[in-house]
């Protein structure tokens, strides 16, 4: 069994320049777990690349099972970049699928 987490996030920002740094802010953060974190066995993320009424940034990061997501989402280091993340977002969308 893998975990796959899934998350979107609307940014706050109001000028494009603003939302593709803090998008670039996010993408380093949670980037940056990879190797500090055990747990993740993969991880992609990124702006949206279309526009429109699209979520700004996915995460999409894949985990032995339950409980390795929930050591990753109380990592130190994890717990730092969501406090980053929630100073920028104005709204999140998260799923968990078993695949």
């Amino acid at each position: 069994m893998t975990i796959r987490h899934i998350v979107c996030w609307k940014l706050n920002a109001l000028t494009p320049r603003r939302k593709a740094d803090d998008a670039a802010g996010i993408v380093a953060g949670l980037e940056a777990l990879v190797g500090v974190v055990p747990e993740i066995r993969a991880l992609t993320v990124g702006p949206d690349v279309a526009g429109d009424e699209n979520w700004d940034v996915a995460l999409i990061a894949d985990f032995d099972d339950l409980e390795a997501l929930d050591r990753y989402q109380k990592h130190p280091e994890h717990k730092k970049v969501g406090a980053f993340i929630r100073t920028v977002v104005a709204d999140r969308l998260a799923v968990d699928l078993e695949v």
